[in-house]
C-alpha cells in the first residue's frame, strides 16, 4: 500500500491515551515534495511476531516516498547484543529480515540498551562489513541542504551511557561505564551551538518525556543531563524508542515535540501522562519528510495507515 495517500485511523488505544478516535482521507500526506527517511526502531525478534511483514511494508514504503535512509534507533539485536561482527544474529535479525530491494539503503544505527548487553564496538564495526550499516561512532551527526536554501541538522546520541542504571551494571552493560559520559554531552552540546540549519532534530534510544512502566531514573537521567540542551539550541524535535509504543509529549515549559517511535516487531500498551498527545499500542515504523517550510513525522501502523503526524512549521 503507498502510505502517500491512505486512510488516517486511530485505534481503541486512543481512548486509554484521553484522544478520541477518528478516520479521514488524507492527500496532504503526499510526501513527493519532501526530503523523506524512515525511522525504525526495537526491530530484532529474529523475525517474529510482527518483524517480518512490517520490513516488507518498510520497503514498500521506502519505495512509495523516496527515502534517502533509514534511521534504525537502537535495539536491532534483543536480548543480548552480538559477540563480534560474524555473529549469526546479524543474518536473522538484519539481513534476512530487512533484504527488501527497497531497503538497500544507508542505514544509520545507534545503540540501545540490549546492544549494550553485548560487544557494542562490534556494532560499529559492522560498518566494515555492510556497506548500508553505516555507523561511524557512538555519537555522530549530520546535515542536509533541502530546496530553497533550507537545511536539516540530525544528531544521534548514544544514551545507555547517560543513564546511571546502566553505567552501575557493569555485569549486564559491561560497556556503558567505559564511555565517557561527560565528553559525549560536551559534544551535543558544542554540534548543537554550532548549528544553523533551518531545523534540528536529536535522535536517541530512550526517552525524555514518555509513559513507560521502566525505571523513573531513565528518564530523569535524560531530562536532568540531555534536556537542558535541547531546549538551550531550539531542538525541534527529540525521537526516541525503547519503550515499544507511538507517544508524541508536548512537555510542560518546553517548546520541543517529545516522539516515540513504536516497535517494528513486538509492541507494549501505553497510558496517557500529563502533556501527552497521542499514544498508540500498535507496531510500526515512522516516515520522517522535511520541506523548506515545514517537518513532519508520520506515525506508520503495521496496516500501513497513518496513526499520527507531528508537524513544525517556520
Amino acid at each position: 500500500m503507498k502510505t502517500r495517500y491512505i486512510i488516517c485511523s486511530v485505534l481503541a488505544i486512543a481512548f486509554a491515551c484521553g484522544l478520541h478516535a477518528q478516520s479521514k482521507i488524507s492527500e496532504e500526506t503526499a510526501l513527493h515534495d519532501g526530503f523523506n527517511f524512515i525511522i525504525a526502531t526495537d526491530l530484532g525478534r529474529n523475525g517474529y511476531y510482527d518483524q517480518k511483514p512490517i520490513a516488507e511494508l518498510m520497503g514498500e514504503t521506502a519505495k512509495a516516498v523516496d527515502a534517502q535512509f533509514i534511521v534504525a534507533s537502537g535495539d536491532t539485536h534483543h536480548y543480548i547484543g552480538v559477540e563480534s561482527t560474524t555473529d549469526p544474529l546479524w543474518m536473522t535479525n538484519f539481513e534476512l529480515v530487512y533484504k527488501h530491494p527497497e531497503l538497500q539503503l544507508p542505514w544509520y544505527p545507534l545503540l540501545g540498551n540490549h546492544e549494550y548487553r553485548g560487544n557494542t564496538q562490534a556494532v560499529i564495526d559492522y560498518s566494515k562489513v555492510s556497506r548500508r550499516w553505516c555507523m561511524t561512532d557512538r555519537y555522530y551527526t549530520q546535515s542536509y541542504k533541502l530546496s530553497n536554501g533550507e537545511s536539516l541538522r540530525i544528531v544521534y546520541i548514544d544514551t545507555p551511557p547517560l543513564i546511571d542504571k546502566y553505567r552501575n551494571d557493569s555485569k549486564g552493560y559491561p560497556d556503558a561505564v567505559k564511555q565517557d559520559m561527560n565528553k559525549q554531552l560536551a559534544w551535543l552540546d558544542a554540534t548543537l551551538k554550532a548549528s544553523t540549519e533551518t531545523w534540528k532534530i536529536v535522535i536517541g534510544h530512550h526517552p525524555i518525556y514518555a509513559y513507560t512502566e521502566k525505571d523513573e531514573e531513565e528518564r530523569s537521567d535524560m531530562q536532568k543531563r540531555v534536556d537542558p540542551i535541547l531546549q538551550k539550541y531550539n531542538v525541534d524535535m527529540y525521537i526516541c524508542g525503547h519503550l515499544h509504543t507511538f507517544q508524541h509529549v508536548k512537555a510542560k515549559g518546553s517548546n520541543i515535540d517529545y516522539v516515540v517511535n513504536t516497535s517494528g516487531s513486538l509492541s507494549r500498551k501505553p497510558q496517557a501522562i500529563e502533556g501527552t498527545v497521542f499514544c498508540s499500542g500498535e507496531t510500526g515504523f515512522s516516515v520522517f519528510s522535511a520541506t523548506p517550510k515545514a517537518i513532519t513525522l508520520y506515525m506508520v501502523n503495521n496496516k500501513g495507515e497513518v496513526v499520527h503526524e507531528v508537524k513544525r512549521t517556520k
